[in-house]
């Protein structure tokens, strides 16, 4: 596994500088530089620009996170996943994933392969393979689980109930608009 340790100069499409406006939120003078040409409105892509700078972020975080236990991202997805649901057939953990059959077979090898999980039979369909955690497995994710728990409150602080509650909701809208606009 190809090691790294994320700067925050690293970041691809940093925002730069975050400044707050006159109306006490924060927003990115460098994207408004850039699209001010425009002469448009530019709430949408201010809000889908901060929210993609949010995801890489979010994403470089997880990436270090996992890093700092030996693992990938992807590696540790299949591990929170097999941590949460058990015994997992691998074409399941692929959809769960939101992942290619081959990329699972992929990470389970080599999760296998540092004994972190194993394949077993499935007992219903004999095409089928399943993959459970082996006991190095759980001792590993459940390390895991409680620090990214308590990471998330951190990177979620200062915001209340409310406003979590509000950035599900967004993201969620979007999620849904994205789905109406592939269907087109």
């Amino acid at each position: 596994m190809k090691q790294f340790t994320m700067k925050h100069s690293d970041l691809k499409h940093d925002p730069g500088k975050i400044a707050c406006g006159e109306d006490g939120l924060l927003y990115a003078p460098r994207v408004r530089e850039l699209m001010a040409p425009l002469n448009l409105d530019l709430s949408a892509i201010e809000a889908l620009s901060a929210l993609r700078f949010a995801a890489r972020s979010l994403r470089h975080l997880q990436e270090r996170w996992a890093e700092k236990y030996g693992l990938s991202e992807g590696r540790m997805g299949v591990l929170f996943r097999l941590y949460q649901g058990g015994e997992i057939a691998l074409g399941d953990l692929a959809g769960d994933l939101d992942s290619t059959p081959r990329n699972i077979t992929g990470l389970v090898d080599h999760l296998e392969r540092d004994g972190l999980v194993e394949r077993v039979p499935d007992a219903d369909d004999r095409r089928s393979v399943r993959a459970r955690l082996t006991t190095a497995g759980r001792e590993r994710i459940e390390s895991v689980w409680k620090e990214g728990l308590a990471r998330q409150l951190e990177i979620t602080e200062g915001m209340t109930k409310e406003d979590l509650a509000r950035l599900r909701h967004l993201c969620l809208t979007l999620v849904e608009n994205a789905k109406k606009e592939l269907g087109r």
